[in-house]
């Protein structure tokens, strides 16, 4: 990738970077650091977007620096927190920092002789400075006054920031101008979120003041959706990449879902496919979207690289068994068998007579009265045929190897039903 400075603003990564950036990552293998909140166990989906970046900057050739915030962890970063966050242990931040670093396996090479990613915890450097040391040889460099006029700070003032958070700012400085003084690291770039671009400039200032250097930074725009949404969010809650919180299966449902008005914006953030054949993919969703091809290739892709190919399968078969696609029944038995262990299944001990029994227990209507409209609507499916009638029995041989039963109400709306016996 020879200009990895235009591949990141093609695909929409650049929002706001110093001024000799691009120059800089020209010029010569750069090491570019990002850090890591170690407040949860997992990584959610939002955490894609400085990956992919991350990832895209290795193929250009440098290498990234994952700093997981085990010191600055125990602080909390104020940035786009309308409340204090509450404080870790050391046990536990140790623990989300090697399940954190397992997932970021599955997205960055980390094998690589000149590229390779490499994992550092700033508790090892920031533990061992004393407070009185730091205030005098660190905190001379700040000014008040520039610090609250900084967006991750002056958000704060209006609902109160402690000290500790205040000194977030100072902490985050100092671990670029440590990984800048390291021989082993001399990283020369800090990107993030564009919530860190105050934190950053922070650093550079700090490395320009104590060092007489050049340091340099970027940031990338917050994602949301067309509709206003944030990115990796739904009304469930957040996309873990741990799939004992958020299945291969939900994972790849939420791509399979993404807004025609979305799936350019993502194509290009998150797949790593070469230009010509994102464009390509672009085009053919744009002549016929109910292919919804751009989505199917995300999902799948996403779903792979971070649970690997046999999830992807098995997400892929209940896909299509939800969605009506699977009409012989060996297919769709070994398909709802999948979808058992990755799609929401409800368990019941008496097996409904009717659809709108089935529908009720399903948890798909609130009621018989609306099953049945929903039924005269023309909007239920029963495994993969649509429900004709209101009086439609669910019949023995209905259940998919002898205890299972799929429900479809409209496109998304679906439901698996296991009998307990």
């Amino acid at each position: 990738m020879p200009d990895v400075f235009a591949e990141l603003e093609w695909r929409g990564f650049v929002q706001q970077a110093t001024p000799e950036l691009e120059a800089h990552l020209r010029a010569e293998r750069r090491s570019i650091y990002c850090g890591f909140d170690p407040t949860a166990h997992s990584l959610q989906l939002g955490n894609l977007m400085p990956l992919m970046l991350l990832k895209y900057l290795q193929l250009g050739g440098h290498r990234p620096i994952i700093v997981m915030g085990g010191g600055t962890g125990l602080i909390g970063d104020p940035s786009g927190k309308r409340n204090e966050r509450p404080l870790l242990s050391r046990e536990q931040i140790r623990d989300h920092l090697q399940r954190q670093r397992d997932q970021m396996a599955h997205l960055l090479d980390f094998d690589d002789r000149h590229t390779g990613a490499l994992v550092v915890n700033n508790a090892d450097w920031l533990e061992k400075q004393s407070l009185v040391d730091f205030l005098r040889d660190i905190g001379k460099h700040f000014s008040v006054n520039v610090m609250m006029q900084k967006e991750s700070v002056r958000a704060r003032l209006e609902t109160g920031i402690s000290y500790t958070e205040f000194s977030y700012m100072l902490l985050q400085a100092y671990d670029f101008l440590h990984l800048f003084r390291d021989k082993r690291y001399h990283s020369t770039v800090q990107v993030g979120g564009s919530d860190q671009w105050g934190n950053i400039t922070a650093g550079i200032d700090l490395i320009r003041r104590v060092e007489g250097s050049e340091a340099h930074g970027l940031v990338s725009p917050l994602l949301t959706t067309s509709s206003g949404a944030k990115f990796g969010k739904t009304e469930g809650g957040a996309i873990w990449l741990d799939p004992a919180q958020t299945s291969p299966y939900q994972l790849y449902q939420y791509w399979i879902n993404v807004d025609d008005r979305d799936v350019e914006k993502y194509l290009k953030l998150f797949s790593l496919k070469p230009r010509a054949e994102i464009e390509a993919l672009i085009e053919s969703t744009r002549r016929d979207p109910a292919r919804r091809e751009a989505q199917r290739t995300l999902a799948a892709e996403i779903t792979e690289r971070i649970h690997g190919p046999e999830a992807v399968q098995a997400a892929v078969s209940a896909s299509a068994s939800a969605f009506g696609e699977i009409v012989d029944a060996g297919d769709l038995d070994s398909a709802l068998k999948a979808m058992e262990q990755n799609a929401p299944t409800t368990e019941v001990q008496i097996r409904p007579a009717t659809v709108v029994d089935a529908l009720v227990a399903a948890n798909l209507a609130q009621s018989k009265s609306e099953a049945r409209r929903l039924i005269q609507q023309g909007g239920v499916y029963l495994n993969t045929r649509r429900v004709e009638s209101v009086e439609e029995k669910v019949n023995p041989e209905d259940w998919v190897g002898g205890s299972r039963l799929l429900l479809r109400r409209g496109k998304k709306n679906y439901a698996l039903l296991r009998a307990a016996n």
